[in-house]
């Protein structure tokens, strides 16, 4: 079902109406802050992001809706102490699209992709920012962390020219990261191990891969393999802990071919 602008235009409307209601109201929604808030909307965007992975279309929708919610809940909050409200957070992001996009809304000419990512770099330093990693969150995952600090550099033009480097690169870490591990160094071989990790996320980037979908899928993969064991173990009224490592191979290896 598709609706019109104006039929969007009354369902945010209405979103608006009932946040009113919930913030005069509701003894829960009256106590929230921006703080205790934060960690909620981490927790949904973890979820929208579990139900992308799971390619759940329903469950994107739901999800997108509890994030909305928040958005509007943040900007309740900001207007009731005179700081911001919902018409500033989307004019707002509105001038910045429009800004950061002069090859659609000014004369400056993108003939691709990378070049629109580039010309994203540079404005946002034209803006006042000291560095391009301004922009990377202090409180991202490091896995993430790590992806957005490769892309953000990149934008202007600190990168490898051929995957084949990449590749190269991850060799050279896994050497020296394995010369470590021999000499017994705990905090050498951490360290060596930080950058075999973030060398691979670099190699992930340069063949399209997204290193955190990747392990994830990786995770559930392992998750439902590792449930399936466990029921076969119970079917058999015999506890993991007392199976061998070679009977377990057995339920494993069922799990993989189904």
């Amino acid at each position: 079902m598709h609706y019109s602008r104006e039929q969007q235009l009354v369902a945010f409307s209405r979103l608006l109406d009932i946040m009113d209601d919930l913030r005069e109201k509701c003894p829960w929604d009256k106590k929230q802050t921006l703080e205790s808030l934060r960690h909620l909307t981490i927790e949904e965007t973890y979820e929208l992001g579990d139900a992308i992975l799971d390619q759940d279309l329903n469950e994107i929708k739901n999800e997108l809706g509890d994030l909305l919610l928040h958005i509007v809940f943040y900007s309740k909050i900001g207007s009731e102490i005179g700081a911001f409200d919902i018409a500033q957070v989307a004019n707002g992001i509105c001038d910045k699209l429009i800004e950061r996009h002069p090859h659609i809304y000014g004369d400056v000419v993108i003939n691709n992709e990378e070049e629109v990512k580039q010309n994203w770099e540079k404005l946002k330093l034209k803006e006042g920012k000291k560095s391009v990693l301004e922009g990377v969150p202090k409180s991202l995952p490091a896995l993430v962390k790590a992806s957005r600090i490769q892309e953000k550099v990149k934008g202007v033009g600190f990168d490898w020219e051929k995957p084949e480097q990449v590749w190269e690169k991850v060799l050279e870490e896994l050497n020296e990261f394995q010369t470590e591990v021999q000499l017994n160094n705990y905090d050498q071989i951490e360290a060596e191990f930080g950058d075999v990790l973030f060398s691979m996320i670099n190699y992930a980037r340069f063949l399209k891969i997204n290193p955190e979908n990747a392990l994830e899928r990786t995770n559930k993969k392992f998750i439902k393999r590792f449930q399936y064991l466990e029921s076969k173990a119970t079917e058999i009224g015999k506890p993991l802990s007392e199976m061998t490592l070679a009977e377990m191979d057995v339920f494993w290896e069922e799990a993989k071919k189904m």
